[in-house]
Order: structure tokens, then sequence, then C-alpha cells
């Protein structure tokens, strides 16, 4: 696979995202073509296999990849870490029937950033691409029951124990932490600015604003945004500092 000229394929507006689809699957192929019809992730290549993949100095960098992962789990890691080595700065997402816990560990380690459920809806599907693409980790609803009962195994220790104290109080720090972005559209929504007013001042689309919402309401634990304008209230100073990610 040659290496194009690194020109990130998106427009000015954030609305055209070029993707890669690698898939030996031509029913899947079809579908996910036929979701994405009329959405922002635009298919510029698709591949049976990584070694089917030939970009040519005409094809810009491609922004986000989407990797069947229905086949061996050790092929599927290999070809991710090769995407990730080759374009270290686009998104991969993995779409299976399903998973466990060690595949998504194995994949989190060579550098996936999404793992979608092939069955999944297409606004699930869109929604989930859209996270990963703002920097988010995405994992299936199902992954959530045993890291839950992982949780409860934790809550068994001594309530007085220090140590669990201070870990409880600096992951309930991590798990709040904004970006930059949210923090900025966090106090807009304190002012009560409409999306549409919010993506106008910070010159994105409205599409983008809705998905940096839901992702602060996940975030914080709101339910909608009067509730995440009263919580930052009392939480985020007028530059929004506080809660902002700095790495």
């Amino acid at each position: 696979m040659s290496k194009p000229v690194i020109n990130r394929l998106v427009s000015n507006n954030d609305q055209f995202i070029g993707t890669v689809l690698i898939s030996k699957n031509e029913l899947l192929r079809s579908g996910i073509k036929y979701l994405l019809d009329g959405y922002p992730f635009s298919i510029i290549r698709v591949a049976s296999d990584i070694s089917a993949l030939d970009f040519d100095n005409t094809i810009q960098e491609p922004v986000l990849f989407i990797v069947d992962g229905n086949g061996s789990v050790e092929q599927c890691a290999k070809t991710v870490s090769h995407l990730k080595a080759s374009y270290p700065t686009a998104r991969v997402v993995v779409i299976a029937n399903a998973y466990d816990l060690d595949t998504v560990r194995l994949g989190r380690s060579v550098g996936v950033d999404g793992f979608c459920l092939s069955h999944s809806s297409r606004e699930v599907l869109v929604k989930s691409f859209e996270l990963v693409m703002l920097g988010e980790i995405v994992l299936p609803t199902a992954l959530l029951s045993p890291l839950l009962s992982s949780s409860e195994e934790n809550s068994a220790m001594k309530p007085h124990d220090s140590r669990f104290e201070t870990m409880t109080h600096t992951e309930d720090l991590r798990g709040r932490t904004l970006s930059a972005r949210e923090a900025e559209i966090l106090s807009h929504l304190m002012e009560g600015a409409a999306n549409k007013v919010i993506a106008r001042k910070l010159d994105v689309s409205e599409a983008t604003i809705k998905v940096h919402v839901k992702a602060i309401l996940r975030k914080i634990g709101a339910a909608n945004r009067t509730q995440a304008a009263m919580w930052a209230s009392t939480r985020l100073p007028n530059d929004g500092s506080s809660l902002m990610n700095r790495r």
C-alpha cells in the first residue's frame, strides 16, 4: 500500500469525512455503504483486506477506517496496527456481530477507537462514528454488564479504606473531564444559547454541536441542557478551565 500525500479529506465545513471500508463480506460492505449514503462519511475506498488497498497520490489521506472484525481476531489486530502505523491521525472503528472483553482489550492495545455491532441501526452507527471522530471511545452497551459487575465487586471494599476513597475520587474527576471545546460549548449552554447559535459562534456545523452536547451530558450525568447548565453554574468558572482536559 503506497502512502498518499498527507491531506486530510475533510472540507472546510466539516461535512466530508474520507472513509475506507475493509471487509471480505460483500453483504456487510454493501450494507455499510447503504447506511452511510447521505451522511458526511464518504466511502473513498472499499477493499477485502489491507493488501488490496492501493492509494495513489491523487487520493487524500483517509480520516476514518471501518474494519470488519468478524474474522480472525489476531488478523484484525494486525490490520489495525498497520493502519495506525501508516495513518496515525486517522480513527479506526471495528464492526462485528459480537465482542468479548478480551477482544476489546486487544483492540484497544493496537489503537481501535470504537467497537460497533453490525446489527446496529443507521442512527446508532452514524452517531458512534461521529463520537469516534470527536475523540470518544465507543463500546457496545452489552459490554457494560461485566464492567458493572466488576464495579460492584469493588464496592465491597471497606467504606473507610482511604485507598478506595482516593481512587474513587480520582476516577470521578477523570470521568467528568471536559475537552476545551466541550467546556466552551457548556459555557454557551449556561447562557441559554441554542445549538444553531453556538454552531455559528464556533464556526462549525450544528450536527457537530449536537454530538458535543450529547457527550457533555453523558460525562456530567445530566439528563438535559437545563441540568447541564445548572451543574456547570456551580463548577465551571467563566473561562471553563477547571474541567478542561489539559492533555
